[in-house]
């Protein structure tokens, strides 16, 4: 009987000495908490979400392409290749393009004027939360003051000027044209933006955006630099040195 009851007391303390290691471990060790603010977290979410999205239309289009080289692969070779040149410099954003969507001016508060305070170009950073916004609103195509947004687009601060693409945005007021998928999309991006989050970041800075009804012919010109392609090389053929 006594060794039972010894057994069960040193099964007990070795199961009480485990719980106050693990407490011992947890106080030792605390939980990292995200520090990151609700743009940064919007902004990393956005990128998956591209990111994922941009993955399935890519294999969607490489998918119809291989079932458009294989239908003309007795009949024209060159004329599925231009077709695919052609469809790439869209994608890419080279050319001038047009369809469903609405135009955001932003200009400066009344007020402003009346009050005799001097004008300011649009920050950079309010462009790209608006531009970031934009995208999670199913926007397709984007400029700003005619500068197409495309991938490698940079909007800086340079010597105090706001930059896109290199070229200087002028002092508002200033158009930022948006293409949508379809007239349904632009419908809801333009009630979207009638609650945008933008508005307010604009209006703190003495500035508010005019949205323009829906329209079903809304003209964005093409990226009109190089775009430099880096670590690209063609593909040899078997058999070439």
């Amino acid at each position: 009987m006594a060794k039972r009851v010894k057994v069960s007391f040193t099964l007990i303390t070795i199961i009480i000495g485990f719980m106050l290691a693990i407490q011992f471990q947890t106080v030792k060790k605390p939980v990292v908490r995200d520090t990151r603010d609700i743009w940064e977290l919007r902004e990393a979410l956005l990128k998956e979400k591209k990111l994922q999205s941009n993955l399935i239309n890519e294999i969607r289009s490489n998918e119809e392409k291989l079932d458009k080289y294989e239908a003309n692969k007795k009949v024209s070779k060159e004329e599925a290749l231009r077709e695919t040149l052609d469809e790439l410099k869209k994608e890419a954003g080279l050319t001038d393009i047009s369809g469903p969507g609405i135009v955001l001016t932003i200009e400066p508060v009344y007020e402003d004027g009346l009050l005799g305070k001097n004008l300011k170009s649009v920050s950079p950073d309010l462009l790209k939360r608006m531009v970031n916004e934009l995208n999670m609103y199913d926007a397709k195509y984007i400029s700003i003051d005619n500068q197409r947004v495309v991938n490698n687009t940079v909007i800086r601060d340079i010597n105090g000027e706001t930059k896109v693409n290199g070229h200087t945005v002028g002092k508002v007021p200033i158009e930022v044209k948006i293409i949508t998928d379809d007239w349904e999309t632009a419908q809801k991006l333009y009630n979207r933006m009638q609650v945008s989050q933008s508005a307010d970041e604009f209006f703190l800075d003495d500035l508010r955006i005019n949205i323009s009804k829906p329209s079903k012919k809304v003209k964005i010109p093409g990226y009109q630099d190089t775009i430099r392609i880096r670590y690209m090389e063609p593909v040899k053929e078997k058999g070439e040195n």
